[in-house]
């Protein structure tokens, strides 16, 4: 199991989760949704160890090997950069900075972008790509990276149906292999058929299990006015405090 205990986590000792508890199985398929501001972002960032706790811990992850996708919005693509030489970064692990690229790790990488659908994409640079493509070059560098855990911070935002639909034929193929799959996403249709697991935030935990059970009108109401009577100006509270709302 993946364990998330009393974790409260934020920026400059300013929360923005607040005790939350919960579980996920190894080899599970996970979205995490909730309203804008929610902490889900956060969540994510604190499971990869960019965010420290301000309490509690985090348990499972160690001697993982765990990939981070963050949102694809705060990237810069200006950096020139060929679409091969991105997603080799995928096998740094392996290599360190100044490894040796061979021919099979080309080969790897070139055998990735055909699965995402960028064959022939190899030399051209990240600015000459449409959000899309962009994405698919992204979920080719995760496919090097061949994580245990893979964290996904809103993997299917402003790109086309066609792309999404492909994009999940691979996440699919990662929990075929028994890799876990945590997902940051807002399309809630998309995660009733596609994610057998929820977990429901507004700053605190408002639901987490099989999704049918999370993402009742009852539970997203209560995440909706959780978010709206939060107040930015409360003081940090302590380890076993209820959020302040």
């Amino acid at each position: 199991m993946i364990e998330v205990r009393h974790l409260t986590a934020g920026y400059e000792r300013h929360p923005a989760l607040h005790h939350v508890t919960l579980q996920w199985a190894y080899g599970d398929r996970v979205a995490v949704v909730g309203p804008n501001g929610a902490g889900k972002s956060t969540l994510l960032k604190t499971l990869m160890g960019l965010v420290r706790p301000m309490e509690g811990s985090v348990q499972g992850l160690q001697g993982k090997r765990v990939a981070y996708l963050p949102q694809a919005a705060g990237m810069d693509r200006s950096f020139p950069v060929t679409v091969e030489e991105m997603v080799l970064m995928g096998l740094w692990q392996e290599l360190g900075a100044l490894g040796w690229r061979r021919s099979a790790h080309r080969q790897r990488c070139h055998e990735a972008l055909a699965t995402v659908g960028l064959q022939g994409f190899e030399r051209r640079t990240l600015d000459t790509l449409s959000g899309g493509q962009f994405q698919r070059a992204l979920f080719a560098r995760l496919m090097l990276q061949d994580a245990e855990v893979v964290l996904l911070d809103e993997p299917f935002a402003a790109v086309d149906s066609r792309t999404t639909h492909d994009l999940l034929h691979v996440m699919h193929g990662w929990h075929a292999e028994g890799r876990t799959v945590v997902a940051v996403l807002h399309d809630m249709e998309l995660v009733r058929h596609e994610f057998p697991t929820a977990t429901l935030l507004a700053r605190e935990l408002v639901a987490s299990g099989p999704t049918e059970q999370v993402l009742t009108p009852e539970n997203l109401l209560r995440a909706r006015g959780l978010q709206e009577a939060f107040d930015d100006r409360a003081p940090v509270c302590g380890p076993h405090e209820e959020a302040a709302v």
